[in-house]
């Protein structure tokens, strides 16, 4: 059986990507492992300033909603501006990077399927 869940995301703790990804880190704030959540996984990415994700594809999708800052994403061939209350959709296969642009943190919430962690 689930268990609910209730608690600011601050509470959760950020873990770093690494040198290919300056400045990152994510929260996994809602999954399948922690929380029993079957189908999709909720993360909030944090992007310090001048900070990236790596340019990388896979095969699942990402929904996205900018809760703070600014940034652009890599759609495949070109960039898109990204501010607070932007919503994007990044599909299956296609070659994507994130990067902050402004200058503070640069956050938000990266939906995925939780299937993701079988394949």
């Amino acid at each position: 059986m689930q268990k609910a869940k209730v608690v600011h995301y601050s509470e959760i703790p950020a873990q770093v990507f690494g040198e290919s990804a300056p400045g990152a880190s994510i929260r996994w704030l809602i999954d399948d492992e922690h929380d029993g959540a079957p189908a999709y996984a909720l993360r909030m990415v944090e992007l310090e300033t001048g900070g990236h994700s790596p340019r990388h594809t896979h095969p699942y999708e990402h929904e996205n909603f900018v809760v703070e800052g600014e940034g652009r994403l890599w759609l495949g061939d070109h960039w898109e501006s990204l501010t607070v209350g932007d919503v994007a959709f990044v599909p299956a296969g296609l070659l994507h990077q994130y990067e902050n642009t402004g200058p503070r943190t640069f956050k938000f919430l990266c939906g995925i399927p939780v299937t993701r962690l079988r394949e």
